[in-house]
């Protein structure tokens, strides 16, 4: 067992406590309270005096592992671009645990992030949610597959037309995932139907999404990309989160209207492409306020995820509230990726993803003393 006291414990889920403990027993936890007694035999004690606890950070959406760090094509993973509809791609298969990112994560104080392929195909593939901490994929996954990567505008249009191929236009982004979705739709009738008609891998992919198990994870920048992401929701009835939504703040009427929940980011940086003209860090904050559910993103490498709380400091500068800035690193996103049920707070029997800082969180100076991962104390820098 391990006992963190008189620390300032930013729980996510009511009041801050001033100066609280927090019990950990196996890995889960076990109590929070402004005061907890324990047998000091039995039990490791941390004195964090001074200090702050806020849950690991969590981010949503970036491709961790997939683009290993100075490599090149050779740990270049994320984009397979050789056809534009390719469902059937798990991340799992791609992400490399041993890359130096992941240290730096942990040392940013991200203890779980959603990573998966990139936006070059209009789907992707499938996104996987994992822990930051360890050696093989299979033992840091907590979702797989989380979700499936779509992608709207200029992206894969981009891509394939430079090979002379369908989509060229948003027209065609649209039509091609329309048309495998409708086929989807025709296949799961026909296995509960019983058919025992021709398998079909990259449908059979597709069935956690048209079954409303998972969402579709939509990259979107432009405002008419991000409601036509919606459209294409609404009519196959799937559930859906708006990654990057960055003209969100232009149409934040109809985006509080319609409630889907937004991903934003990566918005540190410099404006590489049209769509991303309107890009700006009071977006979070606009949203927010409008009541959409808003989590922050890096997109990583884009933004690499150790500054994953810059990012959130910086919408915080922009106008966004200073809690809910907070929450749009760790609760939010654990309700948006569906495991709110164990991470994204300072909560009984919740994962024991913890992070220790030695100033405000947002404060841009703040380091991560130490980070917890499932109970195992990480030890960042020497205070």
């Amino acid at each position: 067992m391990i006992l963190l006291k008189n620390a300032k414990i930013y729980t996510m889920e009511g009041s801050v406590i001033e100066k609280g403990s927090i019990l950990i027993n196996d890995g889960k936890i076990e109590k929070v309270a402004e005061s907890i007694d324990v047998d000091d035999k039995e039990v490791e004690i941390y004195d964090f005096e001074g200090k702050i606890i806020t849950p690991g950070l969590i981010d949503a959406h970036c491709h961790l592992g997939l683009i290993e760090d100075a490599i090149g094509f050779e740990g270049m993973d994320v984009n397979e671009m050789t056809n534009p509809i390719t469902p059937e791609l798990r991340a799992i298969d791609g992400i490399n645990p041993m890359d130096e990112t992941f240290k730096e994560a942990i040392a940013g104080g991200v203890t779980t992030v959603s990573s998966g392929p990139g936006s070059a195909n209009v789907i992707g593939g499938q996104f996987a949610t994992i822990k930051t901490l360890g050696k093989r994929i299979d033992d840091m996954i907590i979702e797989s597959p989380a979700a499936i990567k779509c992608a709207f505008g200029e992206n894969p249009k981009r891509v394939y037309n430079e090979k002379k191929k369908s989509p060229s236009t948003r027209m065609a982004t649209a039509a091609e995932l329309r048309k495998v979705l409708y086929e989807a739709l025709e296949y799961n009738t026909k296995i509960r139907r019983g058919d025992d008609g021709k398998f079909d891998f990259k449908l059979k992919a597709l069935l956690p999404l048209i079954n409303n198990e998972i969402p579709l994870k939509a990259h979107a920048h432009r405002a008419d990309d991000i409601l036509t992401a919606i459209r294409i929701a609404k009519e196959f009835d799937l559930d859906l989160t708006l990654d990057h939504c960055t003209e969100g703040h232009l149409i934040t009427d109809i985006l509080a209207e319609e409630n889907y929940p937004a991903i934003v980011g990566p918005t540190f940086g410099h404006r590489s492409k049209v769509e991303l003209k309107n890009k700006s860090f009071k977006t979070p904050g606009i949203l927010n306020k409008a009541g959409v559910k808003v989590a922050i993103m890096t997109d990583s490498p884009v933004i690499p995820l150790q500054h994953l709380n810059m990012c959130a400091a910086l919408a915080y500068k922009s106008g966004m509230d200073y809690m809910e800035a907070l929450k749009a690193i760790t609760i939010y996103p654990a309700e948006i990726l569906r495991i709110d049920h164990r991470l994204g707070s300072i909560k009984e029997k919740k994962d024991a993803d913890l992070v220790v800082w030695d100033k405000d969180p947002l404060d841009i100076q703040a380091n991560a003393v130490y980070t917890i991962i499932d109970g195992l104390v990480i030890k960042n820098l020497e205070e």
